[in-house]
């Protein structure tokens, strides 16, 4: 707990005790202490999946396919690549000069 000392964990547990009464107090002890440990599990569950699920070069594979997409309106298809002209330019450009030359 945060910013709790030993006072009032002793509160608490003085509260808890009238509440419960001393009977159940073991018992609801016992359960709430698998509760926590159970969610701790879970949590970490969680944490290590994705921990595993999110590799850098995953990521980065990702970002570029997302990247070719949005330029190029191509699918997230990896053979996908942009337009290129033999010199290495875009093919729209070369296309354009061509017509004007043609013109």
């Amino acid at each position: 707990m945060v910013g709790s000392g030993f006072p009032e964990l002793l509160v608490i547990a003085m509260i808890a005790l009238l509440v419960v009464g001393p009977n159940k107090l073991p018992d609801l002890a016992k359960s709430l202490g698998k509760g926590l440990s159970a969610f701790r599990r879970a949590a970490d569950d969680v944490t290590e999946n994705v921990r595993k699920t999110q590799k850098p070069e995953d990521l980065k594979k990702e970002v570029k396919d997302f990247k070719a997409s949005l330029l190029y309106g191509m699918e997230n298809d990896p053979q996908c690549s942009p337009p290129r002209g033999d010199d290495g330019r875009d093919s729209a450009r070369k296309d354009s000069t061509s017509n004007k030359a043609q013109s």
